[in-house]
């Protein structure tokens, strides 16, 4: 079991690999039992053989998508300590060494690399991805009261507690904003640690396509916000349903037949029961997924008391 593993998912990054092994053995140097790993994810390029002639020691992962990389990664490697940084060199390795430090001496769960809060807006020459990342961080930060700075950063130290409770279901790169709900949601202790962002080198290109990607974040938030706050998102949709049903009922049903003693709008009256009934099994279900909810936070306090015992005996 390594002290610290030093996690690199690569894709196509022939140009900058090499670089960035070279860099992180420099800043972890000083941290005995540090392994550093490379996961290629069906490169194309040169980028496996420049990895090994580097000294890192690389592995596959066959299925397409960073999740599947992340997942394949975390099963794999046991470490007290995991940092994982991208290929592409737009993160300092200098960071390394402190990430490390609140993992052990602060006995941190994750620690965030927050590229908003220094240079990202100022290097970063896409726009779109500027906006994007803004609206994640509110729209997360709001729905789910964190204060997690960046969202989705690469650049993040873990400990074996999260590595081995985290569950990995995303596919794509919208696993970041699932480890950040993830941990949030848990309790488990975070940290934000400003870092310094540079663009990719000239000639290097993001992986990450603003739309498609996009999209698919926001409807992993989507996703999690249902399953974490199962009553919130059912109560809220229970609430509009009845009052579209109260709205409909009164002006096109109870209003004629103030006036006139008759149901004119029969069919009205009809969608407003049914709408009201949708209401109410919307809430229901809310209660009831809320109870397996609860249930399953305690059942992970177990499993996470678990992990830490297995930790203790691999010490």
């Amino acid at each position: 079991m390594e002290q610290l593993a030093i996690l690199i998912p690569a894709y196509n990054e022939s140009q900058t690999i090499t670089k960035v092994i070279e860099n992180v053995k420099t800043a972890s140097a000083d941290i005995l039992g540090t392994q550093i790993y490379v996961y290629d994810n069906n490169s194309t390029d040169n980028t496996v053989k420049l990895a090994e002639d580097a000294g890192a020691i690389v592995r596959h992962e066959y299925v397409q998508g960073k999740g599947a990389v992340i997942r394949r990664m975390f099963r794999e490697i046991d470490a007290h300590v995991y940092i994982m940084i991208d290929a592409d060199d737009t993160y300092p390795v200098e960071a390394i060494p402190e990430m490390y430090k609140r993992i052990l001496s602060h006995n941190a769960d994750m620690v965030v690399g927050d590229r908003l809060s220094s240079t990202y807006f100022e290097e970063n020459t896409r726009p779109f991805h500027n906006i994007g990342n803004t609206i994640v961080r509110s729209a997360i930060n709001l729905l789910f009261h964190t204060q997690i700075n960046d969202i989705l950063t690469g650049y993040r130290a873990f400990s074996y507690r999260f590595v081995k409770t985290f569950p990995v279901l995303s596919r794509g790169f919208e696993i970041e904003t699932e480890m950040s709900i993830h941990a949030t949601e848990k309790n488990m202790a975070v940290e934000n640690q400003v870092i310094e962002y540079r663009d990719r080198p000239e000639g290097s290109e993001s992986k990450l396509n603003t739309y498609s990607d996009g999209f698919r974040v926001l409807k992993t938030l989507g996703r999690l916000f249902r399953i974490y706050h199962p009553l919130t998102f059912f109560g809220g949709l229970a609430a509009i349903l009845f009052i579209v049903s109260v709205i409909s009922f009164w002006f096109r049903v109870f209003v004629p037949f103030w006036h006139t003693g008759r149901v004119d709008n029969f069919p009205t009256l009809i969608v407003s029961v049914f709408i009201v009934m949708a209401g109410v099994i919307a809430l229901f279900s809310g209660l009831i997924l809320d109870a397996i909810q609860s249930q399953e936070r305690r059942s992970f306090e177990f499993e996470l008391r678990k992990v830490q015992e297995n930790e203790n005996e691999k010490k």
